[in-house]
């Protein structure tokens, strides 16, 4: 299998930089900056155990040359750029002719749930990715990743349901590569327990690391209320914990812990967007459509696309004026 990495950051360089080290054929796509830094010095990966730099074939898009028909796309974009990587990516040419989106499994390693919908749409093999990788993406052509003593656990499936043998054998490329990688038929119960833990990446992107537990505790109570409203089942903290063990830690790196996590890296990098509209905006909508208010995490909405628009520094917003928001 060969592997596009669609969104060269932190979980995605990380993913095609293990990948790559485990002898599999990886194309990197990245953009700006990210993108030229790849193609000059290749993609530096530091983890507890040491650094590798991979100089790996990059991309700032598919171009005129058919993708070979062994190949995977693995989709690590923020859940905000999803809409403009498949209008990118659906209509590539595959070798033997049709196109991506015909013919290709798409993999769509990223935070939130409505990224399979979407890609349903236009791919008509969509396979969700439950991502526990915690990594770091804030300069051109390098990523932090912390965990120990596998980078990560990847939970894989088939949308919207079950599981097929590319589900199974891109799970060995992986496991081969050094993650976790099991293949369930209920991976998106999965992926809706991991939206209830990311509910608080706006707070943190918001606040920083001193978060109240109280407001912690609301944003996620509302997302638990929510989900039941919606007869939507999803994991538990427990169950979570359980199947992580010791299997995935932070540790240090360079003997620095984590900087913070996805929504805060990108107030940090000043992107100007950030994916707290797929995350506590996924509540939110679920909320309007059964009838559960949910004022903590549409104050975290909001908040979030100001500090974004502002470029308010990540951790810089007043916790006082967030309460208020909220009310």
């Amino acid at each position: 299998m060969r592997y596009v990495i669609i969104g060269a950051g932190a979980v995605g360089g990380t993913i095609g930089v293990r990948l790559a080290e485990a002898g599999r054929d990886v194309t990197l796509v990245a953009r700006g900056a990210h993108l030229d830094a790849i193609r000059e010095r290749g993609l530096t990966l530091h983890t507890p155990d040491g650094t590798v730099t991979a100089r790996l074939p990059a991309a700032g898009g598919p171009d005129d040359r058919p993708l070979p028909a062994d190949t995977a796309l693995v989709l690590t974009v923020k859940s905000q750029d999803t809409e403009a990587a498949l209008a990118t990516w659906v209509d590539a040419p595959v070798d033997g002719g049709g196109t991506a989106g015909e013919r290709l499994p798409l993999f769509l390693a990223q935070n939130g749930v409505d990224n399979e919908r979407a890609a349903l749409r236009l791919f008509a093999q969509v396979h969700p990715v439950c991502v526990w990788l915690p990594a770091t993406h804030l300069e051109p052509g390098v990523v932090v990743a912390n965990g120990h003593p596998h980078p990560g656990m990847l939970h894989l499936g088939r949308y919207p349901s079950g599981a097929d043998d590319t589900s199974r054998a891109v799970a060995a490329d992986l496991t081969a590569a050094g993650f976790v990688a099991p293949v369930r038929d209920d991976v998106m119960r999965w992926k809706y327990g991991k939206l209830l833990s990311n509910l608080g990446n706006g707070l943190e992107a918001l606040l920083g690391r001193d978060i109240p537990d109280a407001l912690a505790e609301r944003v996620r109570a509302e997302g638990v209320a929510v989900l039941a409203a919606a007869g939507i089942a999803h994991t538990t903290p427990e169950e979570e914990a359980a199947e992580r063990g010791d299997k995935v830690r932070h540790r240090p790196v360079g003997g620095a812990e984590r900087a913070g996590g996805s929504t805060w890296q990108s107030l940090a990098r000043g992107t100007g967007s950030a994916e707290a509209d797929h995350l506590n905006g996924e509540i939110v909508l679920l909320g309007r459509l059964h009838g559960v208010p949910t004022p903590a995490n549409a104050a975290v909405q909001i908040a979030v696309r100001r500090v974004a628009r502002e470029r308010i520094p990540a951790g810089g917003f007043p916790l006082a004026e967030l309460e208020k928001m909220i009310g």
